[in-house]
């Protein structure tokens, strides 16, 4: 594998992604509600980038060193917001929120000096099944809450509204993030456990 330390187009993306995290942030928390319906296209645009700028660089070998640290990092960062946007509007707890972002931020910058470092970290199915119900449960609070907010749905259509608040009802997200909650934990204690060695060999290094 070649890797390429120039601004490539994968890590154009990035940078892209980086930088449509807070402007999601800004619209999605803001009282306006046609923030909040342009904040759903600047995360699902956001979210693109990912799948872009990994297929654009397995596709032309554009692989860089900082490719390959920010690109998962910036994945993070943008479902991270979210969830501490959620917690912002309260939507869902914030104590499940802080144990899925530190996990989240920790091990995904795990993996990158792993990958820095030309070192294999083992992840489980398990743990890509966390990340893959963890998007899931986002976009499902996201979708609905911005259709909530459209003034058409409350107005012409009150069933579909209130069909949207039963789903949306604290109850039924706080059992989705516990889920989720549950999966973090004992995933980051796989991680640590199965690259045990690795863990141990760079706070040992030079020692």
């Amino acid at each position: 594998m070649n890797y390429n330390d120039t601004l490539t187009l994968p890590n154009s993306l990035t940078f892209l992604r980086i930088i449509l995290t807070p402007v999601f942030l800004f619209l999605f928390i803001s009282d306006s509600t046609a923030d909040k319906q342009i904040s759903l296209a600047v995360f699902i645009i956001a979210a693109l980038t990912d799948w872009y700028d990994g297929w654009a660089a397995r596709k032309f070998g554009n692989v860089s060193r900082i490719g390959i640290f920010l690109d998962p990092l910036a994945d993070k960062i943008l479902s991270s917001t979210a969830l501490i946007a959620f917690t912002y509007l309260s939507l869902i707890d914030s104590w499940m929120v802080a144990i899925i972002v530190v996990r989240d931020i920790v091990i995904t910058l795990l993996r990158s000096f792993a990958e820095l470092k030309n070192q294999t970290i083992i992840t489980t199915y398990l743990a890509k099944a966390k990340t893959t119900i963890q998007y899931v449960v986002i976009y499902y609070i996201l979708v609905l809450y911005v259709s909530k907010t459209l003034p058409y749905v409350q107005k012409d259509f009150p069933g579909f509204y209130e069909y949207i608040n039963y789903l949306l009802h604290p109850q039924v997200l706080f059992g989705m993030m516990l889920l989720v909650t549950i999966l973090t934990v004992w995933t980051g204690i796989a991680y640590i456990y199965h690259n045990r060695k690795f863990i141990y060999g760079l706070f040992n290094h030079g020692k």
